[in-house]
């Protein structure tokens, strides 16, 4: 059985630790008897917990589906009204003066206040923290059994009465309101509010499990636990010296009392094999104060087998219990478990060195990320929410959402600011998968408050939530938030410079003298950067106010800091490398797709599934409306024209007889240009690895949809895949050989990228044949292959040429076939693995390619659940399987080239199957001949 179904399964519990005594009782709220109530008093429904309001009045009835048509608006009702989800009379709770009773709340979802026994015993004002009161008194004099009332305020009437308060202003500019208003007041959710890929539902309740826990007068219980692993002398955002000695440093939070001398101990096993003891025995330099104890241990540098990212090594893990007693034969009053892994993450944004100068990079600031010492290329994508309501995402959800990402060879999701943090059960798949997760403080295109009790709630909020997961190998980093550095204080500089400086101060003395101090407190292993978009930092001190002296606009010309995002919705220059950022780090870029037919029909009736109907308008979030309006059509339109010009541009326009047919042929149409253009970027940023910049990482943006509307995705909702994660697993591929083409100059490059940590040699075969699939004579003057050497990390050119010199017979009626091949070993890997990688040429855009009827043939390969697809008349360009509702996966290939004659096998990997098998029978394939196509 893996860890992470036991611990999650029953983290509550467990982590928490077992008592030598049988007193204490640790009674979920999952188990209780719940109604959900409006303020009117006219609604009534049975509640589940954790839950929110929303998702039990559809459970009831009252409501249909939130994601149906336009319930983004005829549901606001919902947040508006204020929401009391109260208990049945909870029934054999102790009442005693020898009895302590606390609630505990692991998530609140806003603004409560909390009744037990029909008094208030307290308020909440915090999604992101855990809550515990103790109850003891009300509860002993509570004369019948006692009922808990959680009344929920309406988030929206809250937030709007502080903006009028006037506690504090900012320029409208630097405050963005996606939908609802005012969202930086409070420490909530901030896409709740709706974004540009999502909706705003503004939703309220018990979002994550409760408990009420008693304990008797020697009793302890663990709310949370910290686990540190570091190297000796390591400091957060400085490189640790690999061959130092591991401190474990072990804290656990808790409630109720422990002895009056306590002594911890730890026992360290192999997670999977729990008689290989790492270690077993007390902890050092015990300190305890009333709600928190802590010790730590030394490790011999070189005892525990390392944890690594995927494709660099195994992701070794480790089992850790730490025990709290009075003494060495007592039994522990404190026991938590937690799954742990060695490992040093560095983020490296200091200042860059001579010696990596004399290596020939561009002076300025790193930006990249180094595990266990070794600098790697890091590739993904940013995840967003992967559902309006946290309630419904299951570990199911997650393991088909982690499988995709390994599929498109994935080592780092960036785990995006002002979404939730996310619950451990997602880490510990990330440890097992070998994912590292850039993960970010809940802060997001806004300038926040940071008067005394906002400040003090924004510390407790990282405090904890640094501490809980700081055990996970798979943290890469903590980010304060997004788009602060490069984009919001600019504008605040333009629009205001006068404020300026006090701007500057309140984002400093939150995202830097509070996060960091908070984080560097309660985590030596992290690295911390208070932006996602930043030009590094020059110095730090904890002597100094602020602990971290941000660089700003304190450049020298021609050096080289930042990291790079990249939104140009001109589809005219796309594909102009002239055009994309150089930077050492592409942490967003993206263009948005439409969502497959089959997933709109999941969310719109029949009547609205063409192109331009109003329902899809107003799901089209991009671009927002900038407030609380039910007409956004100027701006939703703005957004489907855009996808529009890209299609008609490059690629076929459909025009089919069926508007059905014709709408998810537009559908596929957007897909296929957005998969084109992050490849181009892609391939791009990747070659940048070899060129002064030293590029060493590109996130695109972004993986996953909150739900169904055009976006930026690579998967829909379902989980389904766009054409754009088939294209990032082949371009994030180890090794790859891309084409570089000035459509302007016609100059054609080809270069072979790696990320590999050892120099690499191999072969790249270049096959010119026209669209009908016969060779081109004498290779159009190519040659039929390149050798290639390309270094460690970094990239080679091996073939320069321009269209003008090829004897190409007529460039719409031609195809470059490239297929790299070459031998070598993946990091910390001994044995020998063959990398391959195919890519495609074609000199002309595919709308003015000289493409024929492709004949397509597919059949089903019954020994191996696959399908094999052939080509009978001519070359078929981004062939492409579609797989019918009622089963999840994705092919292990799509959007293919596909040569006349050439048999093609394709697999799939079955995520879920409601139909019995008979999902087979209704797969399709098509090519980009059938976008010109009337039927």
């Amino acid at each position: 059985m893996k860890w992470c179904v036991i611990l999650s399964s029953c983290v509550a519990v467990l982590a928490a630790g077992d008592s030598k005594t049988s007193g204490r009782k640790v009674r979920s709220l999952a188990a209780e008897t719940w109604t959900v109530t409006n303020e009117h008093g006219n609604i009534t429904v049975p509640g589940k917990y954790p839950s929110h309001v929303h998702l039990d009045l559809y459970a009831a009835n009252v409501i249909n589906d939130p994601y149906h048509g336009l319930n983004d608006f005829d549901l606001r009702w919902i947040a508006a009204q204020n929401w009391t989800y109260t208990s049945k009379p909870i029934e054999k709770l102790t009442k005693d003066t020898d009895t302590a009773t606390w609630l505990v709340f692991d998530g609140l979802d806003t603004y409560t206040t909390v009744t037990f026994c029909d008094k208030i015993v307290a308020t909440t004002d915090n999604q992101f923290k855990q809550w515990s009161f103790d109850v003891s008194s009300v509860l002993n004099s509570c004369e019948e059994e006692p009922v808990l009332s959680i009344n929920f305020g309406s988030v929206p009437a809250i937030i709007n009465t502080l903006n009028a308060s006037g506690i504090d202003t900012w320029p409208s500019d630097v405050v963005y309101p996606f939908e609802y208003p005012n969202r930086q007041w409070v420490r909530k959710e901030q896409s709740d509010f709706g974004w540009d890929w999502g909706p705003a539902f503004v939703p309220t309740g018990p979002w994550r499990a409760g408990r009420i826990v008693q304990l008797e007068t020697n009793e302890a219980y663990s709310l949370n636990t910290n686990i540190d692993i570091y190297r000796k002398g390591q400091l957060n955002n400085i490189a640790a010296d690999q061959s130092q000695p591991w401190v474990v440093n072990a804290s656990i939070d808790y409630i109720g009392n422990l002895p009056a001398k306590s002594y911890m101990t730890a026992v360290i096993t192999d997670a999977e094999n729990f008689s290989n003891v790492l270690y077993s025995g007390e902890l050092k330099d015990v300190t305890s104060s009333n709600s928190s104890i802590t010790g730590s241990i030394v490790i011999d540098a070189n005892k525990p087998e390392l944890w690594w990212p995927r494709d660099m090594g195994k992701q070794s893990l480790y089992a850790m219990t730490v025990s709290v007693s009075g003494s060495a034969n007592e039994e522990p009053a404190l026991v938590s478990q937690r799954r742990v892994g060695f490992r040093t993450i560095l983020l490296s944004i200091g200042n860059v060195t001579s010696e990596q100068i004399a290596r020939g990079y561009q002076p300025g600031n790193n930006w990249h990320f180094e595990v266990n010492g070794h600098e790697f290329y890091a590739k993904g994508a940013n995840m967003v929410p992967p559902d309006a309501f946290w309630p419904r995402v299951t570990g199911e959800r997650m393991g088909r959402m982690f499988d995709s990402a390994e599929a498109q060879n994935f080592n780092m999701l960036r785990i995006w600011s002002s979404g939730a943090y996310l619950p451990d059960f997602i880490y510990d798949m990330a440890d097992e998968r070998g994912i590292l997760l850039w993960s970010e403080f809940e802060f997001s295109d806004s300038l926040y408050p940071d008067y005394p009790a906002f400040a003090q709630s924004v510390a407790d909020e990282i405090s904890y939530n640094v501490r809980r997961i700081n055990h996970h190998p798979s943290l890469a980093c903590w980010v304060g938030g997004n788009e602060f550095e490069n984009l919001l204080l600019p504008i605040a500089h333009r629009v205001d410079p006068d404020r300026y400086p006090y701007f500057v101060g309140q984002y400093e003395h939150l995202f830097i003298t509070i996060m960091f101090t908070v984080l560097a407190e309660n985590s030596r292993s992290i690295s911390y950067t208070p932006s996602s978009a930043n030009n590094g930092w020059t110095k730090i001190d904890f002597s100094l106010p602020v602990p971290m002296v941000e660089r700003y606009d304190n450049k020298t010309d021609g050096d080289l800091y930042s990291n790079t995002d990249y939104y140009n919705y001109d589809s005219s220059v796309s594909f102009d490398y002239g055009q994309y950022p150089v930077g050492r780090f592409a942490v967003e870029f993206g263009f948005t797709s439409m969502p497959s037919l089959e997933t709109w029909q999941e969310a719109l009736d029949p009547e609205y599934l063409h192109f331009n109907s109003s329902v899809i308008q107003l799901r089209n979030h991009h671009y927002p409306s900038g407030g609380l309006y039910t007409d956004n059509y100027v701006n939703g339109t703005k957004g489907l024209v855009e996808m529009t010009l890209a299609v008609e541009r490059y690629y076929p326009t459909p025009n089919k007889e069926n508007s059905v047919a014709n709408f998810s042929s537009w559908c596929h149409a957007t897909q296929l240009f957005q998969a084109d253009f992050y490849k181009s970027q892609i391939q791009f940023y990747r070659r940048g690895s070899a060129m002064p910049e030293r590029q060493l990482g590109s996130l695109y943006w972004q993986l996953n949809d909150i739900w169904q509307a055009p976006t930026w995705s690579g998967l829909e909702y379902s989980g389904r895949w766009k054409v754009l994660p088939y294209m990032a697993r082949h371009v994030y591929k180890n090794v790859i050989a891309a084409p570089y083409f000035n459509y302007t100059s016609g100059e054609l490059d080809i270069w072979v990228t790696s990320d590999l940590w050892e120099t690499l040699s191999g072969d790249v075969s270049l096959s010119w044949v026209d669209l009908d699939g016969n060779v081109i004579a004498d290779n159009a003057g190519m040659p039929k292959s390149v050798g290639f050497t390309v270094p460690a990390i970094n990239s080679t050119r091996v073939l320069h040429t321009n269209l003008a010199d090829l004897k190409l017979p007529d460039s719409k009626d031609a195809i470059l076939l490239m297929s790299l091949q070459a031998k070598g070993h993946l990091p910390n890997h001994g044995a020998t693995t063959t990398f391959t990688h195919d890519n495609h040429f074609l000199p002309v855009w595919p709308k003015d390619a000289k493409i024929t009827d492709p004949g397509l043939k597919l059949s089903q390969d019954n020994g191996t659940r696959g399908f094999i697809v052939e080509a009978t008349k001519g070359v078929s360009l981004y062939t492409w399987l579609t797989h019918p509702e009622g089963v999840l996966g994705f092919f292990d290939d799509n959007a293919f080239v596909l040569l006349p004659g050439q048999k093609k096998h394709v697999g799939f990997k079955v995520q879920d199957d409601t139909s019995g098998g008979k999902w087979m029978d209704e797969v399709k394939v098509e090519s980009l001949w059938d976008l010109t196509t009337r039927k």
